[in-house]
């Protein structure tokens, strides 16, 4: 059963203005250190690693019903890759309360996230699905 779908569209060009704007400052305010790992190791797509994360983090705020309102934080949000690439969604805090809350009783959440970028975009499409336990 699908309990939340979110999207959503970043513009690559204007995350690459954040970071040289704020800096540390926009890093450590929205990206996890798995995140900055990951994208300390892309370092000719560095703008992009990040916007494809910025944009799964909004996705995954829109299919938890709430936006980047109510209490979640960027970093409640995480987006890391699993061995064979494909990105996962790891969700803590005010989030996973919230996933926990839209999760109906013997059923487990899934996150689904897919990514992808093209130059100046980058798009994110997150899932959230009950499985039976």
């Amino acid at each position: 059963m699908i309990l939340g779908i979110g999207t959503d569209l970043c513009n690559i060009e204007r995350i690459e203005g954040t970071i040289a704007r704020f800096g540390e400052r926009f890093l450590t305010r929205v990206f996890t250190e798995t995140e900055r790992r990951k994208a300390d190791r892309r370092p000719r797509t560095v703008a992009e690693t990040y916007a494809k994360r910025w944009a799964a983090k909004e996705a995954c705020s829109k299919a938890l019903g709430t936006g980047l309102r109510m209490g979640i934080a960027w970093r409640d949000m995480q987006v890391s890759n699993i061995r064979t690439g494909q990105p996962v969604m790891h969700v803590t805090g005010w989030a996973k309360e919230r996933l926990d809350r839209m999760t109906p009783p013997g059923h487990r959440a899934h996150i689904h996230v897919s990514l992808t970028d093209d130059h100046p975009w980058a798009h994110a499409i997150v899932l959230i699905e009950a499985l039976p336990e």
